[in-house]
């Protein structure tokens, strides 16, 4: 293995905006994702649409014909 083309390591405590932290090791010093699987839709089994200027309701009014 060669030496010195490895990127240093660091204990990272992840921080989520939701509020839930963890620790891993990463090459960068910080990480704040904005969702994680404490948080996510797809683990938590509760969807949440976040409905901006009425994209959905546009989108269905386009395809229900």
């Amino acid at each position: 293995m060669k030496k010195e083309i490895h990127p240093e390591l660091f204990n990272v405590k992840v921080l989520c905006s939701c509020g839930h932290s963890f620790e891993t090791m990463s090459p960068v010093k910080e990480i704040k994702p904005t969702l994680c699987s404490s948080c996510h839709p797809f683990f938590t089994g509760q969807q949440k649409f976040v409905d901006t200027a009425g994209r959905i309701d546009k989108f269905k009014k386009k395809y229900s014909k």
